[in-house]
């Protein structure tokens, strides 16, 4: 913007704000028969240029008022015309000066109407020595950008209104202004560890581009990636901090205008979006807005600005030092905080919701302070409300006298228990190959027959590593809408992975089965979901156990990604005995000898050995007395029954 004349020299007066300029310029235009305190204000603030209106407004671009400083930074950096800057210095004040608002419409009377028209900053123009400004106003940036819009584009060009939001108004004044949908990012300064604080400075030192690089101007976008809408939120509030700007969030489509006032505040737009496996979305462009763009988002998806797929970084979870030091912030100094913060991967925001729940049930029960029971009722309670329908908790633990397995798989089964335990460090000081695509996530296999023991052996586990154990739900994470599995599963995985929940899979192969040759299109979209299931359960950062009948039914390169397979079998007459012992306990009028027939006769699983023995109870209940041989006998052949087996030779006349 060169003004086109040179400046009085001579002029001392500091000039008006461009809006009283402008409209002072009209005085000398004024019909004779015009009157009113309009009138007189127009020459009030004539006397207050103290020379010619076309000096005065050389003299405001070499001496803009602290009023107008945002403004006319605001023009230089859009590159507005000066019948831009005009107009939005006009239709910015009316929003501020009810006088202002009736100047302009006295002036322009009959077509009346606050809001100043085209046909008006053309006048303002010429009275300036300006050119006319309808068609740069029309073609312009200002228009552009929505620092001006049409309130109403029906009337003829001259008579054509502009109007600036009311949010850019305020802003222009150093005032902030709001936008719906547009709210305050505020970083929560207690869920940031130091290694994450370092790892968003150096995303933000790549979203600086220095203008004498020569690398084209333009938004530079991040998408910041997390398990949680709230943790990538706060990461993206990170990287704005490091950026020395102000985080808004948009939670619904960018209104007409938010670039400018990006600017104006020295905002950076966070973006919030959870997407599913394979979907893209393109990010709306924000006109007039040329600083960076964060995306808060899952882990799923990709996004796109002008065409290009744009980076993304994942917050990483904090290391175990840093879990310690954030326990011991939550709870208090103690050997507790040292053994959660080692035992497990959680961030600081789940740190902070269990240790204040676990303060909660400690109080209830009347404790000084909470205890590691406390903090896995926190997690169990915590984890329901993350999964919702996705999956079903299993609440009863699991304790060792209740695992009856055979030493071989009992040993295999501790081998994995250690395998989880250590997860995080495993490769710690190990060779580059070892530590090249790395991920701490566990999958197991447990493979075998129906009620061998496959379920209690995985609640073995999560009471071991002291985390809940969800078992999914197939008809719940199951959609016959295309994508809509995959987007539910997406879920599940990511919720899961940032709550440190133990995820089973029952009849896994349902959902893991082998691909199989494309025949129709749903052979291809079902390929598709075996696809996804391959590729998240390998960057899967959690503890996952499968469950199946036979290890066949799973496709060759889902066995590759497993870290354990474990076989159980059916049970040995000796382990059938300790199965019938540890299920009747002491409330039965069984011999030894009895006990020693039935786990000879009867090739029953432990699974099937429970069903037995509680409809026993149910039987002798009924009598009012302890648990007999008939009972057990009457459940043997309800068993049998649903199993569709003939009971042994010569015992089939037992039952009833």
């Amino acid at each position: 913007m060169n003004a086109p004349h040179t400046v009085n020299a001579g002029a001392r007066l500091a000039p008006p704000p461009l809006h009283e300029l402008a409209l002072a310029a009209l005085v000398d235009t004024a019909h004779t028969a015009l009157d009113g305190p309009e009138l007189t204000w127009l020459h009030a603030r004539r006397l207050h240029c103290g020379f010619a209106p076309v000096e005065a407004f050389h003299q405001w671009e070499q001496d803009t008022p602290a009023h107008d400083a945002q403004l006319l930074a605001l023009a230089r950096e859009l590159r507005l015309s000066w019948g831009e800057l005009i107009a939005v210095a006009l239709a910015a004040a009316v929003e501020h000066d009810a006088m202002v608002g009736r100047v302009v419409a006295w002036w322009q009377t009959p077509a009346g109407g606050p809001r100043p028209s085209l046909g008006l900053i053309d006048e303002i123009a010429r009275a300036l020595g300006l050119s006319a400004a309808s068609a740069g106003i029309v073609n312009g940036q200002a228009i552009a950008t929505g620092l001006l819009q049409w309130p109403d584009d029906s009337r003829p060009l001259p008579e054509l209104t502009v109007k600036t939001p009311v949010a850019l108004a305020m802003a222009l004044r150093g005032q902030g202004g709001h936008w719906g949908g547009v709210r305050p990012l505020v970083l929560d300064e207690t869920l940031v560890v130091a290694s994450i604080r370092d790892a968003a400075r150096q995303q933000a030192r790549g979203l600086v581009v220095d203008p004498a690089s020569g690398v084209h101007a333009g938004p530079c976008v991040l998408v910041v990636r997390s398990g949680h809408p709230r943790e990538a939120r706060n990461a993206a509030a990170l990287v704005a901090q490091a950026l020395e700007r102000v985080p808004v969030l948009l939670e619904d489509a960018a209104p007409t205008g938010l670039g400018p006032w990006l600017w104006l505040r020295g905002s950076v737009p966070v973006v919030c979006a959870e997407l599913a496996p394979g979907e893209t979305r393109r990010l709306p462009a924000l006109p007039g807005h040329s600083g960076p763009v964060l995306v808060a988002s899952g882990p799923d998806g990709s996004f796109e600005w002008d065409g290009d797929t744009v980076g993304s970084w994942s917050v990483p979870v904090p290391g175990s030092h840093e879990r310690e030091a954030l326990w011991r912030s939550n709870l208090g100094p103690g050997e507790l905080a040292g053994a959660l913060g080692r035992a497990h991967r959680y961030d600081a925001a789940q740190i902070q919701m269990l240790a204040r729940t676990a303060h909660q049930h400690a109080r209830a029960q009347g404790a000084d302070a909470p205890t590691v029971a406390h903090v896995r009722l926190a997690a169990r309670a915590g984890v329901a409300g993350e999964l919702g329908s996705l999956a079903e908790r299993l609440p009863q633990e699991v304790p060792d006298e209740a695992l009856l397995v055979t030493e071989q798989l009992r040993t295999a089964l501790a081998s994995f228990l250690q395998r989880c335990a250590v997860r995080e460090h495993l490769v710690d000081g190990l060779g580059v190959s070892a530590r090249t695509r790395y991920s701490p996530g566990v999958r197991g296999l447990f493979v075998g027959p129906s009620g061998t023991g496959k379920t209690l052996a995985a609640g073995w586990l999560a009471t071991k590593l002291g985390v809940p154990l969800y078992r999914v739900d197939l008809a719940s994470v199951s959609s016959k809408y295309i994508g809509e599995t995959e987007k539910n599963l997406a879920r599940l995985f990511a919720r899961a992975e940032r709550t440190e929940a133990v995820l089973l899979f029952d009849e896994a192969d349902a959902l893991f089965g082998k691909r199989t040759e494309v025949k129709e299109s749903n052979d291809r979209f079902a390929n598709a979901q075996t696809n996804y299931l391959l590729q998240r359960i390998e960057s899967f950062e959690g503890i996952v156990i499968l469950t199946s009948n036979s290890r066949t039914r799973f496709d060759p390169a889902f066995t590759r990604r497993l870290d354990a397979i474990l076989e159980f079998t059916q049970p040995s007459p000796e382990e059938r005995r300790a199965l019938w012992l540890a299920h009747l306990g002491e409330g039965h009028t069984l011999s030894a000898a009895e006990i020693n027939r039935l786990a000879c006769l009867f090739d029953l699983a432990g699974g099937h050995i429970r069903n037995v023995v509680l409809s026993a109870a149910v039987s002798a209940s009924r009598g009012g007395q302890a648990i007999g041989e008939a009972d057990v006998m009457a459940g043997l052949v309800e068993e049998y029954r649903k199993l569709g087996k003939q009971l042994p030779n010569g015992l089939a006349r037992a039952g009833p």
